[in-house]
């Protein structure tokens, strides 16, 4: 947990400044600092319903299998990516013994594991209730996105593999999710959202999407199996200037799913908007890489960021855990979190959900009934363009 003083200097810069957000997007400072003390009450109710059920069987039960497919998973990418090298952080000698590492990413100290080490060690995770509205969707959130796990594509899409599982639990049952439908979006390693372009003003210093509206790299769905899993290979995200390095997740239930296997409009309900954060160790070693390398935004900070993240404890826990596939930070990564979420809530009308475009057969399209500038309890929640039809896969 940050020292309290930290926080309270977070907060009264908040408070001493507009707040600085998604280029683009505009927040009022004293709605940010309320919509934090909500976030961090929702999440401590929502960790003592969880405390109720968490040790019931069929969450143990969750749990082992949880612990065995992610092992299973590591294994798997190790042997497709033809990977030989012990699984680690750091580069070091690791003797005759495979040895495991991963990153408490609350102490941010070191943890060393030997092949003896149990499972429930190296792949548990703790339940992240990062409930909604933890976090603005922004002016980034496009409806019409294709079903797939690969989100990379030919372009703009270079950079440190990630291979991202998310696992869904009910916080009143401790059950998992199954068919919830989840969207990823992310900047790519210089700090450029797809279907962005010059128009949208959501990009800074001309730093836009070459394809504009039409480019869809680094976004996708995919629909959570028995045990409320996703997983996306995408790559790790990009700085741009004025939030943290993190990667947007929306959760659709009971969503119709059409036979393109894109989302039918204003159907099922949006029960969690989040971000995930990842720490600054891992951060700046990517960016040592390229392209990385190449990105000339201002890099602003966990500590620094707008939403007081480093705000992190058992609760409100937005940061994946994640162990290197083998020596260097180029063999990839296997990054996993567990997000509790209510299953009854809908956020479809909170200001905080904004469809910024919509992904139809002809390409991407601006959403005229919202603008690109979003302000915080404004309620210019994105609204479905009269006439338009329900999007569908472009080829």
């Amino acid at each position: 947990m940050v020292q309290l003083s930290k926080v309270l200097t977070v907060v009264a810069a908040c408070l001493a400044a507009p707040a600085v957000a998604h280029p683009g997007e505009k927040h009022d400072p004293h709605v940010v600092k309320r919509e934090i003390h909500a976030r961090d009450a929702m999440a401590a109710a929502a960790k003592r319903s969880i405390g109720g059920c968490e040790s019931s069987l069929h969450a143990r039960e969750l749990n082992k299998r949880s612990f065995a497919r992610r092992s299973r998973t590591v294994n798997q990418l190790r042997e497709k990516r033809g990977i030989t090298a012990s699984p680690q952080k750091w580069r070091r000698d690791l003797a005759a013994l495979e040895k495991w590492e991963a990153i408490d990413h609350n102490q941010t100290h070191v943890l060393n594991y030997s092949p003896a080490t149990p499972e429930s060690m190296i792949f548990s995770a703790n339940t992240s209730c990062i409930l909604t509205p933890t976090v603005t969707d922004g002016p980034y959130y496009v409806w019409g996105e294709v079903m797939r796990q690969n989100v990379k594509e030919e372009k703009y899409s270079d950079g440190v593999n990630v291979f991202l599982e998310v696992q869904y639990i009910d916080i009143n049952t401790c059950r998992p999710i199954p068919r919830a439908l989840v969207d990823i979006w992310q900047a790519n390693a210089t700090g450029v959202y797809s279907q962005a372009d010059q128009s949208s003003g959501i990009s800074t210093s001309g730093n836009y999407a070459a394809d504009g509206w039409d480019s869809t790299y680094l976004r996708g769905i995919q629909q959570t199996d028995r045990d409320g899993v996703v997983e996306f290979e995408t790559i790790f995200p990009g700085h741009y200037d004025g939030r943290a390095t993190h990667t947007h997740l929306l959760t659709h239930l009971n969503a119709t799913l059409l036979p393109n296997k894109t989302l039918e409009v204003a159907t099922g309900s949006v029960a969690h908007i989040g971000q995930l954060f990842w720490n600054e160790a891992l951060r700046t070693a990517a960016e040592k890489t390229y392209p990385y390398n190449t990105n000339t935004q201002a890099i602003t900070s966990n500590a620094d960021d707008m939403w007081s993240i480093i705000q992190a404890d058992s609760a409100y826990d937005p940061f994946p855990e994640y162990i290197y596939l083998g020596n260097e930070l180029d063999d990839g990564l296997f990054a996993w979190i567990q997000i509790g979420l209510n299953a009854t809530a809908d956020y479809s009308d909170n200001s905080y959900y904004s469809i910024a475009a919509y992904l139809e057969a002809d390409g991407g399209h601006q959403n005229s009934g919202s603008t690109t500038s979003f302000t915080a309890g404004s309620g210019s929640n994105g609204t479905i363009p009269s006439g338009s039809a329900s999007p569908s896969a472009s080829a």
